[in-house]
């Protein structure tokens, strides 16, 4: 009986420290104002996740920053003012849509670069099993006869 206890306190210690880490709801002004701090969190990419936007991640880091944009929001500030303060800190890799610029080029052409390539050799290997395959069979008999010695 005293295992069942410890273990339903327990049990009970975790809920309640799952619901502190629970989202705090914003208050907004309008619904304007809700879909243009959604619209502005979907275009920032989560810096913990990489792979989400700040709308989506639940990680800390990225409460953090919603809070801070709406904080932003609240004072005024316009969409590009804001992206342009979490470019200065966080660089560019905050933007999930990234400007073409000398840093950011490998980036936008670095898949065609990777597909290039990949066909290149394709194209290599292809050509060499089809010449190997052209060959005539005398060919293929000296040479077999050559590597004996």
């Amino acid at each position: 009986m005293r295992i069942f206890r410890r273990t339903l306190a327990a049990a009970f210690a975790l809920l309640f420290t799952l619901a502190a880490h629970a989202v705090q709801p914003l208050d907004f002004k309008d619904t304007a104002e809700e879909k243009r701090f959604q619209a502005l969190t979907r275009e920032l990419r989560c810096l913990v996740c990489q792979n989400q936007n700040l709308a989506d991640s639940d990680a800390g880091l990225a409460g953090d920053l919603r809070r801070e944009v709406f904080e932003q929001m609240r004072s005024g500030k316009s969409n590009t003012e804001i992206k342009d303060y979490l470019v200065a800190r966080y660089s560019q890799f905050v933007l999930y849509d990234p400007p073409l610029s000398t840093s950011t080029w490998l980036l936008w052409f670095g898949p065609l670069l990777a597909l290039a390539v990949g066909a290149g050799i394709v194209v290599v290997i292809v050509r060499r099993r089809q010449a190997s395959l052209n060959q005539p069979p005398a060919a293929v008999a000296v040479a077999s006869q050559e590597e004996d010695w």
